[in-house]
This record gives C-alpha cells, sequence and structure tokens, in this order.
C-alpha cells in the first residue's frame, strides 16, 4: 500500500470515529452542536481524503474536475443562503429536501455505477447493491419531497386516499422488485432499470400520500433512515469505507429513532405507513367538547394566575410553532422568572412536526437546554405545579390516553391534568390526529385562551408587565 493510500485509509478511519462520537454528542441538546461540528469536521476530512486520493490515482479528468468544481460552486451558492434564511419553523421541510437530496444522489450513483456494469461483466455483490440503492434512493426522493410538501402546504395535509391506492402502492413495489430480481440474473436491460426507477419513484409518492401531516415525525425519521441505508448501498457501490460506515450510522439512528416515535404515538410503524389515520390539522369552530363544558379566560384572568404562581411548567407544541411564538414564549418564562418563579418546559417527544422540532425551536430563541424537561422527567412534577400552560399541544395531553378503547389509548401522555391549575392557549377547539376531544379542555381545573399562540402570549406578557408595574 502506498504512502497517499496509507494516509487515507487513517484519515477514513478519523472520520469514522468524528461520525459515532458526534452521534454520541447528539444525544443531548447540551452537547447537540458539538456534536454535528464533529460530525460535519470528520466528513470534511473523508471527502478531502477521498479527493488526495483520486489525485493520487489520477482517475478523474480536466473534464470531471470541471464538474466536481462546478457542482460544489452551485451547492454552496445555494445551500449557504438558504441555511441562512430558513426560519426555526420550516426546519422539518428543511431535513425532509435534505433526505431527499441523500436519496436522490445515492441513486444516481447507482444508476452510473449500473451503466458502467452493463459494459462489462460485474461482480453480483456490486448489483445486489446497485439495485438495493436505486431502489431505496428512488423511494427516499419522492417520498421525502411529498413529505416537505405536506409540511409546506403545498401538498394537502390530509391523507390522500382514492379508490385503488393500496393496490397502486402494492403494484409500484412489486414492479420494483421483480424488474430488480430480473436485472440480478445478468439481464443488463436499461428498458428494465428505467422501468424499476419509475416504479420506486412512484412507490415514494403512494407511501406517503396517504400519511397525514401529524404523523409527519415519524415518517420524517423513516425517511431519514432510508436515506442512510440508501447512502451505505452507494458506499458498497463505489466502494468507499466512508460512505458505508456514515451511511450505516444514519439508518440505525433513523431506525432507532423511528421505532421510539413510534411508540410515543402508541402505534406501529406499519400502521403509520399504511396511513389514512389523521393530521391533527383539523380547524373547527371554538365550542364545547363532548365531555362537558368549558371555561373561558382573558389575558388578564391567565397573567394574574401565572404572576402570582411559584412553579409554572409550559407544555409547547405544534401551535406555538405553526405561530412562531418561541421568543414570546421565552420573555413569559424569563419575565416569570424574575418574580421568583420556577419555570421549566415540558417537551413530548412527538410534539412539533419532526423529532427535537420543540427543541430546535426553543433553542432558537435562547430557552436554557437546562429549563428542557422530558416526559419521564417532568410528569412526576405536575402534581407539584402551580400552573402549567399549554400553548397548542394537543393530543400529548388528552387523559383519554389513559382509557381503554380510544385512539389515543395506551400512547404515553403529559400529566397535565395533575396539575393545580390549567391555563392552554388554543385557536380554536380542533381535534388532534386522533380526531377526538381533549379531555383535558373540560377538566373544572382548565380555562381556555383562545387566541393564536404569538397573540396570546404577547397580550398575558403585557397583562403580566402591567400587573407586575401597577
Amino acid at each position: 500500500m502506498s504512502t497517499v493510500n496509507t494516509v487515507v485509509a487513517l484519515a477514513y478511519l478519523l472520520a469514522a470515529v468524528a461520525f459515532v462520537v458526534g452521534l454520541h454528542l447528539m444525544n443531548s441538546p447540551a452537547t447537540g452542536r458539538n456534536g454535528n461540528r464533529l460530525s460535519s469536521a470528520g466528513m470534511i476530512l473523508a471527502v478531502a481524503a477521498t479527493l488526495a486520493k483520486v489525485v493520487n490515482d489520477g482517475s478523474i479528468t480536466a473534464t470531471g474536475w470541471a464538474v466536481l468544481g462546478a457542482g460544489a460552486a452551485i451547492g454552496a451558492a445555494a445551500g449557504l443562503p438558504t441555511a441562512r434564511r430558513v426560519r426555526m419553523t420550516a426546519i422539518p421541510q428543511l431535513v425532509s429536501l435534505f433526505n431527499a437530496v441523500g436519496g436522490g444522489a445515492a441513486a444516481l450513483i447507482a444508476l452510473a455505477d449500473f451503466v458502467r456494469l452493463a459494459a462489462s461483466a460485474g461482480s453480483t455483490r456490486s448489483t445486489v447493491a446497485t439495485a438495493l440503492d436505486v431502489i431505496i434512493g428512488a423511494v427516499t426522493f419522492s417520498g421525502s419531497l411529498v413529505a416537505a410538501g405536506k409540511l409546506q402546504g403545498w401538498v394537502s395535509g390530509e391523507p390522500v386516499i382514492f379508490p385503488g391506492a393500496r393496490v397502486l402502492t402494492g403494484v409500484l413495489a412489486a414492479v420494483a422488485v421483480g424488474g430488480s430480481a430480473y436485472l440480478l440474473t445478468g439481464a443488463d436491460s436499461i428498458a428494465v432499470l428505467s422501468l424499476v426507477v419509475a416504479a420506486a419513484l412512484g412507490f415514494g409518492v403512494t407511501m406517503v400520500m396517504p400519511i397525514g401531516g401529524a404523523d409527519m415525525p415519524v415518517v420524517i425519521s423513516l425517511l431519514n433512515a432510508f436515506t442512510g441505508i440508501a447512502v451505505a448501498m452507494a458506499g458498497f457501490v463505489i466502494d468507499s469505507s466512508a460512505l458505508i460506515i456514515a451511511g450505516a450510522l444514519v439508518g440505525a439512528s433513523g431506525g432507532i429513532l423511528t421505532k421510539l416515535m413510534a411508540d410515543a404515538m402508541n402505534r406501529s410503524i406499519l400502521s403509520i405507513v399504511v396511513g389514512g389515520f389523521g393530521t391533527g390539522d383539523t380547524t373547527l369552530t371554538a365550542g364545547v367538547g363532548s365531555g362537558g363544558d368549558i371555561r373561558r379566560l382573558s389575558a388578564a384572568d391567565a397573567a394574574i394566575q401565572l404572576a402570582y404562581a411559584n412553579k409554572v411548567i409550559i407544555v409547547p407544541g405544534y401551535g406555538l410553532a405553526a405561530a412562531q411564538a418561541q421568543h414570546e414564549v421565552r420573555q413569559l418564562a424569563d419575565l416569570l422568572e424574575s418574580r421568583g418563579a420556577s419555570v421549566s418546559f415540558a417537551i413530548h417527544p412527538v410534539a412539533g412536526r419532526m423529532p427535537g422540532h420543540m427543541n430546535v425551536l426553543l433553542a432558537e430563541a435562547n430557552v436554557p437546554y437546562t429549563s428542557l424537561k422530558e416526559m419521564d422527567e417532568v410528569n412526576p412534577q405536575f402534581p407539584t405545579t402551580d400552573v402549567v400552560l399549554v400553548v397548542g399541544a394537543n393530543d400529548v395531553t388528552n387523559p383519554a390516553a389513559r382509557r381503554p378503547n380510544t385512539p389515543l389509548s395506551g400512547m404515553p401522555i403529559l400529566d397535565v391534568d395533575r396539575a393545580r391549575n390549567i391555563i392552554v392557549i388554543k385557536r380554536s377547539m380542533g381535534h388532534g390526529y386522533a380526531g377526538i376531544d381533549n379531555e383535558l379542555y373540560t377538566d373544572p381545573k382548565t380555562s381556555m385562551f383562545f387566541a393564536d399562540a404569538k397573540q396570546g402570549l404577547s397580550e398575558i406578557v403585557a397583562a403580566v408587565r402591567t400587573l407586575v408595574s401597577g
């Protein structure tokens, strides 16, 4: 082995270590940024090592270098401004687009390799990896684009189901798998490969379209796992250990996260992929739930309860993200803490539109990591809490989850109803993805403040300040 190849192998090893350690650091919000930086540094090192290897081998022509340079320049010119301008509320859409880019790039690598193999006798190992890469990458590409469209509002967040939809999905899957099996027999048919790609792209669309908007956290995690698997397959195709390791880590972590998210919703991954359960985006007119009457309160009433509370827990949900009210909720927390109150944030695993959405959103508003409490940590604290402020959260606070024979039965929830007083800021009495009334809203201890989260929090902050100054 030449000196250059030895250095490249060591660089790949260091990059792999950076990926593993970086992923471990991402387990905690306090170290997550450092984990991201370390993983990025590992990928930069891997790319640099690959370029050094290519230069040493002399395997790329001047035209090839020009294409690489142009691609890098275009990508940087598009990516950097977009990353700086995107709002935290749009991060789920951005992640979905990243999944699409990763899956699409992996599929293109496989397609190029197939064309190369078609001109020579390729190994079975490479052909299997190529087939898997094409299918998984194409499914990830189209499915992620649909998921991003649902989150952005370009595609209906409702489950889109038409007669024969599931049959069509099954047929597309059969065509993709059958076509790949035919290619594995040694047939180098570009026409069959094109059919496999088209079927896989169609399967990605028909798989995600029937899934409701509220299930997007699980879908994003699943597609992220698909991206990792596709990248790992691309690593086998081009014999890149760095891609294999990075893709395997992403695929494994995405798969684990998908399982955790599904468990947090008390649903199987299969039931989510089959789709058609609900959206969580339904907007109804404010009114009385089927379980009893509701109590309304004003911003001034809410301010009185909060201003004189010793312990407050804030429960953020998608309504907070949709209204971009993270800065207002931070202002309220700071104001209450200045009066000596203990304020913390209860984070449910599936709150928001993607895993960690609430954490990222609140981090943008500089809410201290130490104030963010996970469900298992915060649930024992609710009985000793003076006031719980629920902002745009729905099913994750519904006590119906504790009873059998409801759509939420068995789903772990935040025990908000065990607090001494509850204030809910919500635009309406609209249902969550389960499509049932939230029994919390008719609890005698609960008061409803119907308002957009941003406007409602601003009014409460102003009322608390008036109360304090008066």
